[in-house]
């Protein structure tokens, strides 16, 4: 979820948004929860006594639940809506109080971290359901309604049946469609009038209401024609739009979940007496001992006392070798154990752990997103206002003309419902329902709309290095050997000599002598030799394979040419095997590193095309962060950068006026991700950084971030084109509406409104559908 800091972007195009002085630390994701999130900040909501109770005066919160559990303001149909502040009415508290706080206590309790709050504002599939089945009811309901309307028989030439009771078919079923489909807009339209800021709920609750008191008035007074078939229509248009952008911002609230899955369940603690038992990880305590088999986690924070062996760290440090543990180094809690036992002294539990150190940090970089104005929020505001002055006027200018009469209230119902276009109620819904199908349909898998819009705005595009820039993996990046034997035969030997191992820098060997096409050569006698690497037998001759320790420990020392490619490897930071045989002559060295994806290069060159700065946050070393900097191209990087570091890394681009993208795909990656303007996770990485990621690239492939910035690019221009045909329908309507052209024998009537009220909608239409077009190609 994409967080925005409180300053001004420089771009003119479009301002930055800016965090409103009243809900700032609040997740605010969506229309729905934002009004909820003023409506309780500003203390519109009754403070009660009992969280437990509502009063018969909160209609929003307490009317109409049925089976599914939906508040007819459709504001509460999901549970535990948290706003960030601790208020007298609690939502989650209030409707949902059995699940909401026990669903995740295990987990809570057993990984000494409090993380139940934070899915509160993420999971929006309730919203989504409350508008799509309002909608689906709704349109049911207005068929029969459309179908007795006397403007549409003129129309289209028929004549519907008649029945005992069939007049009241009409204004009986519209009845029953504003009080299901169009309370939830009022609901929400009373949250924007205590706030004093109108926008698209009030301009839609004022046209339908409206519509709705005229329609049941002209029952009863001659001369009258009532609006109800352009009332269910402008519902369900409305619901419609509502449930198309409830589905384009639904998204999970798993990052923290994710990052205690890394933690065990249990862990085996030592005994005095040597023997070791099965604990939960919750009781674990500062100066206990557990032992870490080969493959396991660590289950806390601690000290290796006793025990050799290689730990994958990657995921919390970022870094791509394995990190070796001998008694005296420390282990961090959730790293995975590779090839030996360890046993470890705990010096951190639960919360103190640098693991739970992660998850705070996530949780406070994603409650740290500002509130975000639509567009079509911000018109519909304007409109508003519009909308009732043009009938004011309206009114005046009748009245002075003809007298007060029926005709005086028909122009300015005319133009109260007629402002209130359904093309601007689908002008951006549209766009982003299509744009995120199209990102789908081109690996890019959106979670925030937010993010998506304001990739467009993008001026610094952040890499993490390991898994997203290179592949995350040891590779070989050179060889040199002597005269005795040749590249292929070396790599015979060291692929057969490995050919049975697990470890990281074996698959690497491995993986290149098939690249070359090499066959493994067979051997016997394989030894695993700790700490120092491997010994085996390969036609009758003893073969040895490790790094420095292993030359060391046999004595021997590398020619100048192997000598020579050896401190050019360290130079640039990468590992160096050796092959040595019959224990007294090294015959070759194998340089290993992350390899560089193919396609980094040419992501760099074209956001570097489109005038986009590109960095590089990594927790290697800074000669490897160097290296890789130099051989892309990339223009600043920030190397050796602990867990804690990373999102204040991207902080600290955003502080110097920056709208910073970040793409990463590890745990410690996860802070940034929710730190940065848009967030974009490599989706074969982490669950975790998926999970913290805005935008989720499946394949990953850094080119998706380039076809990214260019679909939001592409979608913004539509969604400033339909803003300009939803809002340019009214700049005709209304005055028509208002009968500027009546002497001249030219007055809109409200039928006649509502058939260029359904062409603006069908342009709106049309020109969203275009954005399935838009070329991503590099």
């Amino acid at each position: 979820m994409s967080t925005h800091p409180n300053h001004e972007h420089s771009d003119k195009q479009s301002p930055r948004y800016r965090s409103h002085p009243q809900i700032e630390g609040t997740i605010l994701c969506c229309r729905v929860c934002q009004l909820e999130s003023e409506g309780e900040t500003r203390g519109t909501v009754s403070k009660l006594p009992d969280r437990h109770e509502h009063s018969a005066g909160e209609g929003e919160h307490s009317q109409e639940e049925g089976a599914d559990g939906v508040g007819v303001a459709g504001v509460d149909e999901q549970p535990a809506h948290e706003h960030g502040t601790e208020h007298p009415h609690s939502h989650a508290e209030a409707e949902h109080p059995p699940y909401a706080a026990d669903e995740h206590d295990h987990e809570r309790h057993e990984h000494g971290v409090d993380y139940e709050d934070q899915r509160a504002h993420t999971d929006h599939t309730g919203h989504e359901r409350m508008f799509r089945r309002r909608f689906w009811v709704s349109l049911v309901l207005s068929a029969p309604v459309i179908f007795f309307s006397e403007f549409i028989q003129d129309v289209f030439t028929y004549t519907a049946p008649t029945f005992p009771g069939s007049v009241w078919v009409t204004p009986v079923l519209s009845v029953i469609i504003f009080a299901y489909g169009g309370v939830p807009f009022l609901s929400m339209a009373r949250t924007e009038l205590e706030n004093r800021e109108p926008g698209m709920m009030m301009l839609i609750s004022l046209a339908i209401t409206v519509a709705f008191v005229y329609s049941i008035a002209s029952l009863f007074l001659e001369g009258t024609t009532p609006f109800f078939w352009e009332l269910v229509t402008l519902i369900d248009i409305m619901l419609l739009g509502h449930w198309m952008e409830m589905r384009s911002v639904r998204q999970a609230s798993g990052a923290l979940d994710e990052l205690a899955k890394l933690m065990p369940d249990t862990a085996e603690r030592v005994t005095e007496s040597g023997d070791t038992e099965e604990v939960p990880i919750s009781d674990l305590t500062v100066g206990d001992v557990v032992l870490v088999r080969p493959g396991a986690s660590v289950p806390a924070d601690g000290e290796v006392v006793e025990g050799d062996s290689s730990v994958d760290e990657s995921m919390i440090t970022g870094e791509s070798r394995p990190v070796e543990k001998v008694p005296g180094t420390e282990v961090i809690a959730g790293t995975v154990n590779q090839d030996g036992s360890l046993r470890v002294q705990v010096t951190k539990t639960g919360e103190e752990t640098a693991l739970a150190g992660i998850m705070r940090l996530v949780k406070e970089a994603q409650q740290s997103e500002s509130r975000t104005q639509l567009l079509a929020d911000r018109a519909a505001g304007w409109l508003f206002y519009i909308a009732l002055t043009v009938a004011g006027i309206t009114a005046v200018a009748w009245v002075v003309a003809v007298g007060s009469n029926i005709t005086v209230l028909e122009r300015v119902v005319t133009v109260l419902v007629i402002a209130c276009p359904h093309a601007l109620g689908l002008a951006v819904p549209l766009v982003v329902a299509i744009n995120t199908s199209t990102a789908a349909q081109n690996g890019m898998l959106v979670r925030d709309r937010i993010a998506m819009e304001e990739a467009r705005n993008l001026d610094t595009v952040m890499f993490d290095k390991t898994g997203t820039l290179t592949k995350g993996e040891q590779g070989v990046v050179g060889v040199q050997t002597t005269e005795v034997w040749d590249e292929k035969r070396v790599f015979e030997i060291a692929a057969g000599v490995e050919s049975d191992s697990e470890h990281m820098i074996a698959r690497a060997i491995r993986n290149s002598a098939e690249e070359r096409g090499v066959q493994r050569e067979q051997v016997t006698g394989f030894e695993n030799l700790r700490g120092l690497g491997v010994r085996a037998t390969a036609d009758g001759e003893t073969v040895h394979l490790g790094g420095p320790n292993l030359i060391e420990k046999l004595g021997v020392e590398p020619s100048g040419e192997i000598a020579a490619f050896a401190a050019e490897a360290g130079a640039n930071a990468q590992t160096v095997i050796y092959l040595v045989r019959e224990n007294s002559k090294v015959v070759a060295a194998f340089a290993l590193a992350d390899v560089v994806r193919d396609e980094s290069r040419q992501a760099i060159e074209a956001l570097h095309a489109m005038g986009i700065e590109v960095a590089m946050l990594t927790g290697d070393s800074e000669d490897v962060a160097k290296a890789v900097a130099e051989e892309l191209g990339i223009d600043q990087y920030f190397s050796e950068v602990l867990p804690e570091e990373k999102d204040t890394k991207v902080e600290q681009l955003q502080s110097e006026g920056k709208l910073v993208a970040m793409v990463g795909d590890g745990v410690n990656d996860a802070p940034a991700l929710a730190r940065a303007d848009v967030g974009v996770a490599i989706g074969s990485g982490t669950d975790v950084a998926i999970e913290s990621g805005d935008i989720i690239l499946v394949d990953n492939n850094p080119l998706d971030v380039v076809r990214l910035i260019r679909l939001s690019k592409a979608s913004y221009r539509k969604m400033q084109e339909n803003l300009v045909w939803a809002t340019g329908y009214n700049v005709i309507a209304l005055p028509l509406a208002a009968g500027v052209l009546a002497p001249v024998g030219i007055l809109l009537s409200p039928a006649i409104g509502a058939v260029f009220m359904s062409l603006s909608t069908i342009i709106v239409a049309i020109n969203a559908r275009r954005l399935k077009r838009v070329d991503l190609s590099i």
